[in-house]
């Protein structure tokens, strides 16, 4: 049992950060951009829509609120440990130096199922807008290869899924090509999302001011709907959007991953990583207070609700900026998404764990290309079947696994290595319970992660309890592929049990 809990020592994690053969690249200014360009995506230009439209209504504001405060306590913790370990694994390699391989294992491949269906529901959401902004100049795209094989319907209360003979093509192309780009480079990579995050925040800025002239208050009436049954609207509604728009908030995971690629980690980092999830959750709540004071929250369960939205100020050459504006944040977000997976990927394969295609680098970019473009094809496997509400869901558990791990990783860290420097500490303290260190803030991040995955798993267990058991069935077939994979493969080549003779 006691090779359950065998840990990579501080010292050897450091070591491995310099010797990577990844390029420092990264200031803080582009960790910041990096941050924003993966949380400002899918929450704002697609999601906002559908947990207004079925859970929350105008208070879905509220829900941004809930999702971006657990969040914010995860992304102290993050900070601290990015500034005592600035490695490219960010969380799995924080869990394989604080609590053991086999949790850092459960962490790491719980990671790339969330950052994989991540980047599937983005895809997801590039391609509604896209396929919107080009029937806009008359070119139609048709629905058998814009809508995936699954359709979420909703009605008299009750979600189900529905199989179609459609596959959306759009978003497993899109994907493929984002893989592409960061096959040339990260340098490149970073400049080209550092474009597109400053044209998709410029054009939400827009919308805010254009918009706000028109809001209709009456809209905002009730601000908070009556409860109809279950997590539709009232108190219970609020808390499932947020469990729903929980998952927008990964961004700055992203930047916590880049830490082997940033020129002076141990101060940009959590710069990048609290400084992303401030500017993006007051960009959040001024675009959802907006779009849902122009348009009835009712009719915005669509792929692209602010596009509905600013059709309602009665400026057609604005819908067309905003659909543009859509099409190219969702881009700059599947750009930075994909790049933290592969990352993560590349941590696991050099430790043993994954196959060495993850970490094996061109010659010429000094990237993981063939590992990022793999992990690339499998999300738009994903992307192409499966719906994005589903995605969302399954996200935003892999997501609170993800946080809780990290928030306890703190916690160990603290007091197997107290003198250890941190020139990022926690706030608020902590108590010593039996002698052992407790922080405050990552007790309260560990609360607020499983209250917004509650929800989830509750809605969960009902979908599977009235035969709707997609979500419930990939779940548990991820994580029993997770268990061979690790037994059969992980536990025999992992290099730290190697080099300690351990069976």
């Amino acid at each position: 049992m006691s090779s359950i809990f065998i840990r990579k020592t501080v010292e050897s994690v450091r070591g491995e950060a310099d010797t990577t053969g990844l390029h420092r690249s990264l200031g803080p200014v582009q960790l910041l951009m990096l941050g924003i360009g993966c949380i400002v995506g899918a929450g704002v230009y697609v999601m906002t829509g559908a947990a207004a439209a079925n859970y929350a209504g105008p208070a879905v504001i509220i829900s941004f609120a809930l999702a971006g405060l657990a969040c914010a306590l995860i992304a102290l913790c993050y900070a601290e440990l990015a500034s005592v370990l600035p490695v490219s694994g960010a969380s799995y390699t924080y869990a394989y130096t604080a609590i053991g391989e086999v949790f850092a294992w459960i962490l790491g491949w719980m990671l790339m199922f969330e950052f994989g269906l991540a980047g599937a529901a983005l895809a997801v959401g590039f391609s509604g807008y896209l396929v919107s902004l080009l029937s806009d100049f008359n070119i139609l795209l048709p629905a058998v290869l814009t809508a995936p094989t699954l359709q979420s319907h909703y009605a008299d209360g009750v979600s189900s899924l529905v199989a179609s003979r459609s596959v959306n093509l759009v978003a497993f192309l899109a994907l493929v090509a984002v893989a592409l780009v960061l096959a040339r480079g990260v340098s490149k990579s970073s400049a080209v999302n550092a474009l597109l995050v400053v044209i998709k925040v410029g054009v939400l800025i827009g919308f805010v001011l254009v918009g706000i002239g028109h809001v209709e208050p009456a809209n905002w009436t009730p601000f908070l709907p009556a409860n109809e049954g279950g997590f539709h609207f009232g108190v219970p509604g609020v808390v499932r959007a947020a469990s729903i728009l929980f998952f927008a908030y990964l961004g700055f995971e992203a930047v916590a991953t880049a830490a082997s690629e940033s020129r002076n980690p141990h101060r940009d980092v959590p710069f990048g990583i609290l400084g992303a999830l401030l500017a993006s959750t007051l960009l959040y709540a001024s675009v959802a207070l907006v779009m849902t004071g122009l348009v009835s929250y009712r009719e915005l369960d669509v792929a692209d609700p602010i596009a509905v939205a600013v059709s309602a100020i009665g400026q057609p050459v604005w819908a067309v900026i905003i659909k543009a504006g859509a099409v190219t944040g969702l881009a700059s977000v599947l750009l930075v998404n994909t790049y933290a997976q592969s990352r993560v990927a590349f941590a696991m394969s050099k430790d043993g764990l994954l196959p060495r295609l993850f970490s094996s680098l061109n010659v010429t970019t000094l990237t993981p290309a063939k590992g990022t473009l793999l992990l690339a094809l499998i999300s738009g496997v994903a992307a192409a079947f499966l719906p994005i509400s589903l995605l969302a869901d399954l996200v935003s558990l892999g997501t609170a696994l993800v946080f809780c791990v990290v928030a306890l990783s703190v916690i160990a860290l603290r007091n197997t290595h107290p003198e250890l420097a941190r020139p990022f500490k926690v706030p608020f303290g902590g108590v010593r319970i039996f002698g052992v260190w407790v922080g405050v803030t990552p007790v309260l991040g560990i609360v607020a992660s499983l209250s917004m995955s509650g929800p989830v798993l509750v809605d969960m267990i009902d979908k599977f309890s009235r035969g709707d058991r997609a979500a419930a069935a990939i779940l548990v077939l991820y994580l029993v592929a997770g268990t061979v994979i690790y037994a059969l493969f992980g536990r025999k080549n992992s290099r730290l049990r190697q080099s300690l003779a351990v069976e």
